[in-house]
C-alpha cells in the first residue's frame, strides 16, 4: 500500500547547519507556543533543520517556526494519515538528517497506533541518542514519557472518572513507544492546571506503577502557558507566557491500588515548578519549588490537606510607643490566646466562621482591644 501523508517544506533542507547541535527536550503544555522556549530549542538544533510530525491539520507549525520564530535553515512538516507512512523512505530520510524534531498536538491515539513499533519510533529514539533535541506539545508531549496516556478509547478521561477506577480499562496507559533516558519512569500530562488534571495524573501514576510491577513512577503535568526546557543533564527550567504558569511533579508510591475500586491514598505530596525553579529529571527533584501541597484521595475523591491557618490583627488606633512594657506584654498575650482559640477550632474540624468567632470572643473579653459587637467602631 502507498503511504498517505501531507508534506510541507520551508527553507533549504540541503543548507549547512549553521550552529552546534546539542541534546535537549522541550516539553510544552499545549497552549500558545512560547517563542523564547522555541528559540532555545532552535539553538539546541544548531538553528538548522527542524522536522515537525503530526497526524492532523497542515503545515501551520512549520510556518510559525520558520517565519515567526525564525533563524533556522528549514522547517519540514509531515502530516500522517495512516501507519504505512511510518515506513516511508522519504519520511525516514528526513528524520535521519533532522537537527531537531518536534511532535505537534492532536490525537495521541493516532501516534500510538501509527508509530509504535515502527521505523518512526526507532528514528525518534536514535535522534535523541545522537544528542539532538526533541520537543512536543499537547499530544506530542504526552507521547514522550516511558508511560503514555494514549486516549485509546477516543475520549479524554477526566479526573473524577480516572480516580473512580485508576486501574480500569478507561485509564488507557500505554508503554513501548519511546525509550528516552531523561523520561524513564515518567508519565506526562498537558493542559494541566487549566483543565484540572491533577486527579487524573495521580491515577496515571497509580496505573503506571501497577503495570511496572510496583517500580516507582513520577507524574509531570505541564500547564498550557508553560514549557519545560530540559538540558542534556536532566536539569529543566520553565518558560512561561502567563504569570504563575509552570509544571507540577507528582511522586509515586500508589502501587497498592485495588482492581475495580476507587483510589485510596492518604498522602500525595505535590511540588510546583515555576520560573525560578530547577527540575531534575528523571528523578523529579525540584530546587526552589514554587509550591508544595499535600492531598489525599478518599474513595476516589481528591481532597486538599492544607494545614489550618489563622491570621488576626489587633486593630488600629493605638501607638506601640504609648504602651508600657507590661501593657504590650498583655496585648501580645491576648493576641496569642485568640490565635490559639481559633486555631484549635480549625484543627478540631470547625468551619472557618466558627474559628474566627472563637478568636474574636477572646479579643472581645480582652480590655486591650476594641473587638466585636459593641466595640468603639461598631
Amino acid at each position: 500500500l502507498a503511504a498517505d501523508y501531507g508534506h510541507y517544506l520551508l527553507g533549504d533542507p540541503a543548507a549547512k547547519t549553521p550552529g552546534y547541535v546539542s541534546p535537549g527536550l522541550l516539553l510544552m503544555g499545549g497552549g500558545d507556543r512560547n517563542h523564547d522556549a522555541l528559540r532555545w530549542f532552535m539553538e539546541k538544533a544548531g538553528n538548522g533543520h527542524i522536522v515537525v510530525l503530526r497526524a492532523s491539520q497542515g503545515g501551520q507549525i512549520g510556518e510559525e517556526f520558520f517565519n515567526e520564530v525564525g533563524g533556522i535553515a528549514s522547517a519540514e512538516t509531515f502530516v500522517f494519515k495512516d501507519r504505512e507512512a511510518a515506513f516511508d523512505p522519504a519520511v525516514l530520510r528526513a528524520l535521519e538528517r533532522a537537527d531537531g524534531i518536534f511532535i505537534a498536538g492532536g490525537n495521541q491515539s493516532r501516534y500510538v497506533r501509527w508509530w509504535r513499533g515502527t521505523p518512526v519510533a526507532e528514528a525518534l529514539d536514535a535522534h535523541v541518542r545522537a544528542g539532538k533535541p526533541l520537543g512536543g506539545t499537547s499530544a506530542g508531549l504526552a507521547m514522550l514519557g516511558e508511560h503514555v496516556y494514549g486516549a485509546m478509547d477516543g475520549g479524554s478521561i477526566n479526573s473524577p472518572r480516572a480516580l473512580a477506577d485508576p486501574l480500569g480499562p478507561d485509564n488507557t496507559l500505554e508503554t513501548g513507544f519511546l525509550d528516552l533516558d531523561l523520561l524513564e519512569g515518567v508519565v506526562t500530562d498537558t493542559h494541566f492546571s487549566e483543565r484540572g488534571r491533577l486527579g487524573r495524573l495521580i491515577a496515571f501514576v497509580a496505573k503506571a506503577e501497577h503495570q511496572a510491577g510496583g517500580r516507582p513512577v513520577i507524574g509531570l503535568g505541564v500547564d498550557e502557558d508553560a514549557a519545560l526546557a530540559v538540558e542534556g543533564d536532566g536539569s529543566a527550567r520553565v518558560y512561561a507566557t502567563a504569570p504563575g504558569a509552570g509544571a507540577t511533579v507528582v511522586p509515586g508510591g500508589f502501587a497498592t491500588q485495588a482492581e475495580d475500586r476507587p483510589m485510596q491514598v492518604e498522602q500525595v505530596e505535590v511540588t510546583g515548578v515555576g520560573t525560578g525553579s530547577v527540575l531534575h529529571l528523571p528523578g523529579g527533584r525540584v530546587d526552589r519549588p514554587s509550591f508544595r501541597r499535600t492531598y489525599a484521595v478518599r474513595d476516589g475523591v481528591l481532597v486538599a490537606k492544607a494545614s489550618p491557618l489563622l491570621v488576626i490583627h489587633g486593630g488600629a488606633g493605638g501607638e506601640r510607643a504609648d504602651l508600657s512594657a507590661a501593657e504590650e506584654a498583655a496585648a501580645r498575650k491576648a493576641l496569642a490566646d485568640a490565635l490559639r482559640a481559633g486555631h484549635a477550632a480549625l484543627k478540631a474540624g470547625a468551619s472557618a466562621t466558627d474559628a474566627v468567632t472563637a478568636a474574636i470572643a477572646v479579643l472581645e473579653d480582652a480590655p486591650q482591644f476594641n473587638a466585636g459587637r459593641g466595640a468603639v467602631f461598631t
